[in-house]
């Protein structure tokens, strides 16, 4: 199975489009759930991480870190 791979900063693009009309959300927490904001309200959703991994569309940006 492919691991989806997503950390704290990264934009994703949800399968589903906010009401706002975007589909991009910006990860601010991991863990056995995921927190995610919109890019076009500012709305924090929270989701199990099944639903995220089943709703996630592709990683646009990733904020990665650098040692």
């Amino acid at each position: 199975m492919n691991m989806p791979s997503y950390q704290l900063g990264d934009t994703v693009k949800m399968r589903k489009i906010h009401p706002c009309g975007t589909d991009l959300f910006t990860v601010i927490r991991t863990g056995a759930d995921i927190k995610i904001k919109c890019t076009g309200c500012g709305r924090i959703i929270m989701l199990d991480r099944p639903t995220f991994e089943k709703r996630l569309k592709t990683v646009v940006a990733a904020q990665r870190e650098t040692l």
